[in-house]
């Protein structure tokens, strides 16, 4: 399990009426390494609004559509609820959504 990594994880929220979404791992690596039983996640939407906190995603990240990360709706999940793997972000896409997270937490390097 690593940063930038999708998962399609179940989770029946009445907010969401969707049963399933997709989510990318946002937490840090020794947060992830470690016995601590949770993630900080965003999820995968495929709506996109073109604001700075969103990044694109989509096929080549392993999805079926265009889509984007909504770094404005970060959650925490269960380690042991990340099993269905998807795809994960590539080098480019990481930094994205670096800046991305940057600007949702409004932090400056």
């Amino acid at each position: 399990m690593k940063r930038g990594e999708l998962y399609r994880v179940y989770h029946g929220s009445k907010q969401d009426p969707k049963k399933h979404r997709v989510f990318v791992i946002v937490s840090r690596q020794i947060l992830i390494d470690s016995k601590f039983s949770t993630v900080t996640c965003a999820p995968i939407y495929t709506t996109y609004n073109g604001i700075s906190t969103q990044v694109r995603v989509g096929i080549d990240e392993g999805l079926k559509h265009e889509s984007s990360i909504h770094c404005d709706e970060l959650i925490s999940i269960q380690k042991v609820l990340l099993t269905d793997f998807i795809g994960a972000l590539s080098t480019e896409k990481l930094i994205e959504l670096k800046n991305a997270l940057l600007t949702a937490l409004d932090i400056w390097d």
